[in-house]
């Protein structure tokens, strides 16, 4: 099922990624699809917002992945923000770990997971930004089971 929104600035955007922040668990695995500048870092940075991230929040376009430490309802966890724009081929995700980020104790954001589609795992929430410059922003949170249903009905 999925449920839309809509962002008329950065900061609703951030702040929409803080909403979902504070409806995620351990295990939590999230795709933020979008053109270039739709703003999934933006979106990101809001549910490090949400889990008590510490410091700046950047897209890690360069080194792929950002580990952060969080809190998830008083318990330590890692938020581990990916971004794969610069992968070639989906097998450079078994290179550089991709799948050891899906566990219990970590919440997981990727930016750009189409590359690795074959890769993700089918318990996960695909979030859709379209949009880009000065325009709004629609958010599609696309739920994939009764679980995610539940809890974007919680937020929303």
């Amino acid at each position: 099922m999925d449920y839309r929104v809509t962002s008329l600035t950065v900061e609703q955007t951030r702040e929409w990624g803080k909403k979902l922040g504070e409806c995620l668990g351990g295990g939590s695995v999230v795709a933020l699809l979008g053109d270039l500048g739709a703003g999934k870092t933006a979106f990101a940075q809001g549910v490090g917002e949400a889990l008590g991230v510490i410091g700046p929040m950047t897209s890690p376009t360069f080194t792929l992945i950002h580990e952060y430490i969080a809190r998830l309802k008083g318990t330590q966890v890692r938020l581990i923000h990916m971004d794969l724009y610069r992968l070639q081929r989906p097998e450079e995700a078994e290179v550089i770990g991709v799948e050891d980020a899906f566990v219990e104790d970590a919440v997981c954001l990727i930016e750009w997971p189409e590359i690795i589609e074959d890769y993700l795992p089918e318990d996960r929430l695909d979030v859709v930004i379209i949009g880009s410059g000065e325009q709004p922003r629609e958010i599609i949170f696309h739920a994939k089971d009764s679980d995610w249903e539940t809890r974007l009905k919680d937020m929303i």
